[in-house]
């Protein structure tokens, strides 16, 4: 007799499949912490840049801009290991994951900036959301792709396959496209919107497969007591929770992102400059 009444899941989830297929221990060299930033001015920023230009600009994508500024500030935190030494990333590319829509039925979908650090939050923004309508429409090829490659991965052999592609991606530095597979599709660092979900706290954990040392999860904003001149009054603030890969990431690298960060977001202005008007629109 069974120990258990239990049915397997069929409708498994790409996102998923890949989740089962990342991790076998329980121990990894991870670093967690929590960066705390007031963000009244961030969101003033933000209203008075759809106000100006229409487009709708996000924390995520402020988040994502200052992440890209963070590691060509720390280049050695855009590294990767490669046969137990660290490499250097050339370019600054970053993966921004946005939550799908439950009525959708959308799951979690990644966005992939290059040059991210080079962007105005202009662009980038409107590139992010070109990029997400893409996916979700089911009109991006590459994502397409690996999507269609995965649903034909036996379960039993899920780590196997996800272990020899990290290793033909970047042990080997092979260029996946003749799979039909993205370019380094997650970057140097992966930024997830977990507060679109609700939560202002969430600590992700270092996908191996990936080989991603930085992963941030910027959390809702809530309105708490701050001291300000002396004075207890009302302020919005964000969490911005991390997870490091200790083995070449330590305090300094961890220091000098969360410092770029609270810099940008609290000096919107000066950071990203001052929002540009609508294109046509008359001075």
């Amino acid at each position: 007799m069974a120990h258990l009444e239990l049915k397997p899941k069929r409708d498994v989830s790409s996102f998923r499949k890949l989740a089962i297929g990342s991790w076998t221990t329980a121990y990894d060299p991870t670093v967690y912490g929590t960066l705390t930033v007031r963000m009244d001015a961030a969101l003033e920023y933000l209203e008075a840049f759809r106000q100006r230009t229409g487009v709708r600009l996000t924390t995520t994508h402020l988040v994502l801009k200052a992440t890209g500024e963070a590691l060509r500030r720390c280049p050695d935190a855009n590294a990767l290991l490669r046969y137990q030494r660290i490499y250097l990333r050339q370019r600054i590319t970053v993966c921004g994951v946005l939550p799908g829509r439950e009525e959708d039925g959308a799951g979690p979908t990644p966005v992939r900036i290059e040059d991210v650090d080079q962007k105005p939050v202009r662009e980038l923004a409107l590139e992010v959301e070109a990029a997400v309508a893409r996916a979700r429409g089911g009109r991006d090829p590459r994502m397409e792709q690996g999507r269609r490659l995965l649903e034909r991965v036996p379960n039993l052999l899920l780590q196997r396959f996800t272990g020899l592609m990290s290793f033909l991606t970047y042990t080997l530095n092979v260029d996946p496209s003749w799979m039909g597979l993205p370019r380094d599709p997650f970057g140097g660092a992966v930024v997830v919107d977990v507060g679109a979900l609700g939560l202002d706290t969430a600590y992700l954990p270092l996908a191996p497969f990936t080989r991603v040392p930085v992963f941030l999860a910027p959390g809702s904003i809530r309105e708490v007591a701050v001291v300000e001149e002396g004075r207890v009054v009302p302020g919005r603030v964000m969490n911005i929770n991390a997870s490091f890969d200790h083995r070449f990431i330590d305090g300094y690298h961890a220091g000098v992102i969360a410092n770029t960060l609270r810099e940008m977001l609290e000096h919107p202005v000066e950071s990203f400059g001052p929002p540009p008007d609508a294109p046509g629109a008359t001075p």
